[in-house]
C-alpha cells in the first residue's frame, strides 16, 4: 500500500487485508485531523479500547509514522506522506472497481394492477416475484417505462431505493410411524396445509405419498431444503413434512450462514392451521 519501509506493497483495498491495516490508517487520520493530547478520544471515535489504541500507536511509532510532540499525538512527515499516498490509492482503487459495476437503472416486474407508461410505482417482493404496484410510497420506487395489464410483466425505469425482503418461516412437521396408520392423517394434513400454502414439500417417500393423497396441492419432493430456504429468503412461506427419523438429515440442509427461521414440531393431532405463513420482522 505504501513505499514506506516495512509496509506491504499491495495497493488499494487489497493492501488493507493485512491485520490492523485499516485501524492504523484511521488512527493516523484521526491524529492528523484532531492532534489529540490523549488517546481516549481517538479510541472512542474508532470504537477501540484505550489499550488497543495504545497498541496501534506503538506499532506506528515503531515504524516512524507517528510521534508524541509537545503533548500531542501527530503523524511524522513520513506518516503524513503515507496517509496521503494510501488514501489516494484507495480512492483510485474504489473508483476503478465502481467503474466495472453494472448499475441497474431499469428492471422488469409483475404488475399488481393495470399500469400505464409513466405511472409512478413501488416495487416489492410478492409471492417470491418482483412486483410493481401503483404509487410511490414504497422503499423502492420507479416509473413505468412499458406498461401492461394486471398480472403481465412491465418495465420499470428511474429506480430509487432498495426492495425490502422479509424472510418467511419454514415450518417443518414430522410424522411418526404411528401417524402413517392413523385413519385421520389425511384430515390432519389438510388442516396443516390449508388453502393458501405457497410452498409445500415432502422429504421422503411416505410423507410425499401421504400429502399427495390428502391434498390437491402440488407437492415438491426434490432438493426440498434448498428450495424452501430460497423461497423463505424471498418471503415465500412453506411447509415441509418429514419422517421424524429423517429430521436430522433435513435440518442439516439449513446449516450454514443466514438460515431462515425454522418452526419444527410434530404434526398436530387435531385440526390446526400451518404456521408457515408467519413472517419474521
Amino acid at each position: 500500500m505504501s513505499t514506506t519501509p516495512g509496509e506491504p506493497r499491495a495497493g488499494g483495498l487489497a493492501g488493507l487485508r493485512r491485520g490492523g491495516s485499516m485501524t492504523e490508517l484511521l488512527f493516523l487520520y484521526e491524529c492528523e485531523t484532531l492532534h489529540p493530547s490523549q488517546l481516549r478520544p481517538v479510541a472512542e471515535r474508532l470504537g477501540l479500547t484505550v489499550q488497543a489504541a495504545s497498541h496501534t500507536y506503538r506499532q506506528l511509532a515503531r515504524r516512524g509514522l507517528v510521534a508524541l510532540r509537545d503533548g500531542r499525538y501527530r503523524p511524522t512527515f513520513e506518516g503524513v506522506a503515507w496517509l496521503h499516498e494510501t488514501l489516494g490509492r484507495l480512492e483510485d482503487d474504489v473508483r476503478r472497481r465502481l467503474a466495472h459495476l453494472h448499475v441497474i437503472r431499469s428492471t422488469r416486474a409483475v404488475a399488481l394492477s393495470d399500469l400505464r407508461t409513466n405511472d409512478p410505482v413501488s416495487l416489492e417482493i410478492r409471492g417470491g416475484l418482483l412486483s410493481a404496484r401503483p404509487g410511490s410510497s414504497g422503499t423502492s420506487r420507479g416509473r413505468v417505462a412499458r406498461g401492461g395489464a394486471k398480472g403481465r410483466i412491465v418495465e420499470v425505469a428511474d429506480l430509487e431505493g432498495i426492495v425490502t425482503l422479509e424472510p418467511s418461516t419454514v415450518s417443518i412437521r414430522t410424522l411418526s410411524e404411528s401417524d402413517l396408520v392413523d385413519s385421520h392423517l389425511p384430515d390432519r394434513l389438510r388442516a396443516l396445509v390449508g388453502a393458501e400454502e405457497e410452498y409445500l414439500a415432502a422429504e421422503g417417500l411416505e410423507p410425499f405419498d401421504a400429502l399427495r393423497r390428502a391434498t390437491g396441492h402440488r407437492v415438491h419432493r426434490f432438493a426440498v431444503g434448498a428450495a424452501a430456504r430460497e423461497a423463505a429468503r424471498l418471503g415465500v412461506p412453506g411447509t415441509i413434512v418429514v419422517m421424524d427419523r429423517d429430521l436430522p438429515r433435513l435440518l442439516a440442509e439449513f446449516s450454514g450462514p443466514d438460515p431462515p427461521p425454522l418452526d419444527v414440531l410434530p404434526l398436530p393431532k387435531g385440526a390446526r392451521r400451518s404456521l408457515g405463513r408467519r413472517r419474521r420482522g
